[in-house]
């Protein structure tokens, strides 16, 4: 049984899911933060035969301009982890890969009015894809610093939510196969964030003291609004009040604006919510009272829905996912011939977007899930 070990006896947790053989051949990704550097250190003490990976994905010549490269500090990190513990480490760019498989993919997408998941993406084409083909079959399995658990049974593999609630990864790993599952490992799944700390402290990692990094990965310290300026511009166009349809003000472009932000709107008399766009004129819709049941949506379909391990065959109180993080939504789940999904939260959200995921679990285990695409709003 792997990752048996704690840093106190208090807080032992082994891992039930994971009955691999002793001895595996790991390709091990690493990022240069605490969690992925853990899961390395847990691999190592295991004495398992691993090969360290940093995949450089920043897209140095077309952001250079915008701020310093992110992934030097990183990369410092990753070799200093690795020549303490004296395991090889391998370089590899991907750059081009995630420029055509996740940077052209969400840009169309925020182009059409929709909100995507870099991270989704990144997880299902490029740590879980295009490093999979590069490496072949050279490496049984593909370790991370991922918040997940891999269970093997039945001839399936299953995605498991981590115990830690706010941590856990499951989200962003929805789209994985059973393929890329199959090969996945996560040695610090069964982990609370505290205890992964107490393990860095314990074993003195170069990372112990290092802040968990925010935003997303290929960005840096870049805020995403200069991203979407430096590729699709500014173009002035109107803020629309939802109720009234008067003209509330101006805007730079509806690529900035996400349904649900009250943030960084710019009028006085609020608060103001985005509640609605309109991509084709350039219109971005307005309201004061969002917070009215009118605007909370509390059903969507799912066109193509993809399953991790089948289709379960009761659907009742299964519990739903919009975002990263704690808040979970308990509902029904309902099929399309058409293998289409109807999703019926009991509680609305008014944050639901066109385009952003839907993640579907029951009983702690990641069915699958995919991109939203109509809302059917509660009647007032």
């Amino acid at each position: 049984m792997l990752f048996n070990e704690s840093p106190s006896k208090s807080n032992t947790r082994i891992n039930q899911s994971i009955c691999y053989s002793i001895y595996m051949n790991i390709a091990m990704l690493l990022s240069g933060g605490v969690d992925s550097s853990v899961a390395l250190n847990l691999l190592h003490r295991q004495k398992q035969s691993i090969t360290a990976f940093y995949l450089k994905i920043w897209l140095e010549d077309e952001l250079s301009s915008l701020g310093t490269c992110p992934w030097e500090e990183d990369l410092s990190f990753v070799r200093s982890l690795c020549n303490q513990l004296g395991i090889t480490l391998e370089i590899i760019s991907l750059q081009q890969d995630y420029h055509e498989k996740v940077i052209a993919t969400i840009l169309e997408q925020i182009k059409q009015g929709y909100t995507p998941n870099p991270d989704i993406l990144c997880n299902q084409s490029i740590k879980f894809g295009a490093f999979y083909d590069i490496i072949g079959t050279e490496f049984s399995h593909v370790a991370t610093g991922h918040y997940a658990q891999v269970e093997h049974r039945d001839g399936q593999s299953w995605l498991r939510q981590s115990p830690d609630g706010i941590k856990d990864q499951t989200y962003f790993l929805a789209m994985l196969n059973q393929y890329q599952l199959s090969r996945a490992l996560f040695p610090i799944g069964h982990l609370h964030k505290h205890e992964v700390r107490s393990y860095a402290h314990q074993f003195n990692l170069p990372t112990a003291h290092r802040k968990d990094s925010q935003g997303i990965c290929f960005l840096g310290k870049i805020p995403f609004s200069e991203f979407l300026e430096h590729h699709l511009g500014t173009r002035q166009g109107k803020l629309v009040e939802y109720e009234t349809g008067k003209i509330a003000g101006y805007h730079r472009g509806f690529w900035f604006y996400t349904l649900g932000q009250r943030q960084g709107i710019g009028l006085s008399g609020g608060p103001w919510y985005v509640v609605n766009k309109d991509p084709q004129e350039n219109i971005v819709f307005v309201s004061r009272a969002y917070q009215d049941l009118a605007y909370l949506r509390n059903r969507c379909t799912i066109p193509s829905f993809h399953w991790i391990s089948g289709k379960p065959s009761a659907y009742d109180n299964v519990s739903i996912k919009i975002r990263h993080g704690q808040q979970v939504h308990t509902g029904i789940l309902s099929l399309h011939d058409s293998g289409a999904v109807d999703l019926h939260l009991h509680e609305s959200d008014q944050g639901l977007a066109p385009g952003q995921y839907a993640v579907v679990y029951l009983e702690r285990y990641c069915l699958g899930g995919g991109r939203m695409s109509q809302f059917l709003e509660r009647p007032s």
